[in-house]
């Protein structure tokens, strides 16, 4: 498999990598980590006419907590995240997502906002990221902008980038020691056939708030609403409980069906999945 042929250019700044979008325009595509983007383009999903390789630009790499959280650059690898203390402290179910993609080459070359912005709708991210209210700091030529991670995936492979604009930061407000992420992988691919992440307030010995989000159902990654006002006040304990509660996990979505599993196999999972998600993060918590 070969991509259609394409020119190749570095940026070495973030305001370089914005001007070589508006020069190119929609034929342009940012190269993160590659290994989302690189397969679509051997297949010819993608064909893009320009790539700008950011792995010059200084400033989207690390991880810090500061006044606005927990700050991941966005070349950030998966390897770095899943390696990083503060980040198994902070929002565990950024953790467990981490080192739970693919294999070892992608996880040391594949990046948190490569991943984000090509929006895979079997990605681990975005369920791992709805469920701690993640932000995306954006940037272009206008300046600046914040959009929280229900707002940024629109649908498969679709965001709310603009083709002008670069994604440079993944915020995670608030610490979510009680999170998980949990996943049913494809045994050849590793990617989530149904994923589940779960962020708990905690309250007492009981779950006080739930965030639950899935991925791998449906085209994109989604809160699952229903569930969530349900386990107000059931004891972290209570694994029978939680799982009764999370019956319907995805329920009215219209979901996905390949060669591998069916629609009604993946909304039966999601409640599965939803299940053991909210569990674990309850054993966190206890």
């Amino acid at each position: 498999m070969i991509p259609a042929s394409f020119e190749y250019t570095t940026a070495d700044s973030v305001e370089q990598a914005i001007d070589l979008l508006k020069r190119h325009g929609e034929d342009a595509k940012l190269l993160a980590g590659g290994h989302s983007l690189i397969p679509m383009m051997k297949l010819r999903l993608a064909r893009p006419g320009v790539l700008i390789d950011l792995r010059n630009v200084t400033g989207l790499r690390g991880i810090a907590k500061t006044a606005r959280g927990l700050e991941i650059g966005a070349l950030t690898t998966h390897a770095e995240i899943a390696k990083s203390g503060e980040v198994a402290s902070f929002a565990p179910a950024l953790s467990d997502a981490a080192g739970a993609i693919g294999d070892v080459q992608v996880r040391n070359m594949g990046t948190i906002g490569g991943s984000s912005a090509h929006a895979d709708a079997a990605a681990d991210y975005p369920a791992a990221l709805l469920a701690l209210d993640a932000r995306f700091e954006i940037a272009s030529a206008g300046g600046r902008r914040t959009v929280p991670a229900g707002e940024f995936f629109v649908d498969m492979f679709t965001t709310t980038l603009a083709p002008d604009e670069v994604l440079t930061t993944v915020i995670i407000p608030q610490a979510a020691a009680a999170s998980a992420y949990v996943k049913l992988p494809h045994p050849a691919s590793h990617y989530p056939v149904v994923g589940a992440a779960a962020a708990l307030g905690v309250e007492g010995g009981a779950i006080a708030s739930a965030r639950i989000a899935l991925t791998g159902v449906a085209g994109k990654a989604f809160r699952a609403g229903g569930v969530e006002p349900r386990l107000a006040g059931v004891g972290l304990s209570d694994r029978r409980r939680i799982e009764s509660l999370c019956t319907g996990a995805a329920q009215g979505v219209d979901a996905r069906a390949d060669v591998y599993a069916g629609a009604e196999y993946r909304l039966a999972m999601a409640d599965v999945m939803a299940a053991r998600a909210v569990a674990a993060a309850a054993a966190r918590a206890r």
